[in-house]
């Protein structure tokens, strides 16, 4: 097969010189954008590691501001409601309505602590069950003596309470 000697035409040589020349340009050009998005590119990586270690940095000092105060807000806990629960009323078999008015006696008798901070009550917590196990509740002529079984302190604090009957 034979070549044909295009190569010796000066239009065909101008042809081919601008066919290289065109393709450097066009490679000269492709390496310069690919440098400028490139660089663009490494640019807001770097924004946005530096922007990551900020809001780490923000993370952690709000994590440990979190902790602080969720130890203030353990430290001030108060006590908001306190449920009597009388453990043994089926057996004196008391209706509802003598139970009603025990725990509302007993009620009474430790409404002082409603609004005092859980841990003040936790340190003498002796003190609130000698207070309800040393008087007596008199209800229709019968006369009841509590005794604390259970103490639950937290903001809705349970006393679970046995009975005894006296004449």
């Amino acid at each position: 097969m034979h070549i044909p000697p295009y190569f010796k035409f000066k239009d065909w040589q101008l042809l081919f010189v601008g066919m290289f020349i065109g393709a450097l340009i066009g490679y000269l050009v492709f390496i310069y954008m690919y440098g400028e998005l490139m660089e663009k590119r490494i640019e807001e990586n770097l924004r946005l590691r530096t922007e990551r270690q900020e809001l780490q940095l923000a993370y952690e000092t709000l994590e440990e501001n979190l902790t602080e105060l969720n130890e203030k807000y353990q430290q001030k806990l108060v006590i908001n409601a306190i449920d009597i629960i009388i453990i043994n009323a089926d057996h004196f078999k008391l209706d509802r309505f003598i139970l009603h008015e025990l725990e509302e006696l007993i009620k009474e008798e430790v409404s002082d602590i409603l609004g005092s901070e859980v841990a003040t009550i936790n340190d003498n917590y002796p003190l609130l069950i000698k207070m309800v196990e040393n008087k007596n509740y008199e209800i229709d002529g019968f006369i009841y003596q509590a005794h604390i079984k259970h103490l639950f302190i937290n903001e809705q604090s349970e006393i679970h309470i046995e009975l005894d009957v006296q004449r």
